[in-house]
């Protein structure tokens, strides 16, 4: 019988992205998507759950998204991948926190590019890549599917709404292009973790958003 993911997803940094820790239950090695703040909780949960973060992953690079993943990256030694369409946010970490009246430090480098249907091994666990541009130019997704299906949406999708497309690379024809072609293909029972709010479901936005009718 396989084992339940340990998924721990909870709010951290100034607009209170959700931060999620996911874990093989059978090697405890994690990865973790959209470390937007608040490093020392964060280590602090990792620790708690005895785990060995092999990835920072992003599901795109607003400052909200990416502000603790220096800390993590020096503290944790985990690889940081992005996709390289949004390396130019990325690099501009400062900037975008100036414009939202944040300080901010600057980023560090990036260890590897996000391609299209790329597969990242953590444990005996993998999560699936699926560019979605539309709130970003380099937005993706990440889907998992083991004891059931789960996405972890960032901006693109979330429960009754949709990402923003008025900040910088913001394309609204692209992100319904994602939505449509690449997430609600998904299985219906698919839970969708967002970057911001609420789980829910494919079968839920597919019947209830308003912004896909």
């Amino acid at each position: 019988m396989t084992r339940s993911l340990i998924v721990e997803t909870f709010p951290v940094g100034p607009l209170q992205c959700n931060c999620s820790i996911i874990a093989c239950p059978e090697t405890r090695e994690a990865i973790i998507v959209d470390p937007g703040g608040d490093a020392p909780l964060i280590k602090q949960k990792v620790a708690d759950l005895g785990l060995k973060v092999r990835y920072l992953l992003h599901t795109h690079a607003h400052f909200d998204h990416i502000g603790a993943t220096a800390e993590l990256k020096r503290d944790l030694g985990a690889k940081i991948l992005l996709h390289p369409d949004d390396r130019f946010l990325y690099d501009q970490i400062q900037m975008q926190g100036h414009m939202f009246g944040f300080r901010l430090d600057p980023t560090v480098p990036v260890d590897q590019d996000f391609e299209d249907e790329m597969r990242l091994p953590f444990g005996q666990q993998s999560s699936l890549v699926l560019h979605t541009p539309g709130h970003t130019p380099g937005s993706v997704c990440f889907h998992l599917h083991a004891d059931q299906s789960y996405l972890f949406s960032g901006d693109t999708l979330f429960q009754g709404g949709v990402g923003r497309t008025d900040l910088w690379g913001g394309s609204q024809p692209d992100l319904m292009r994602s939505i449509k072609q690449r997430l609600l293909t998904l299985d219906d029972s698919t839970t969708v973790y967002p970057g911001h709010g609420q789980t829910t479901t494919i079968w839920n936005e597919k019947k209830q958003n308003p912004f896909l009718r």
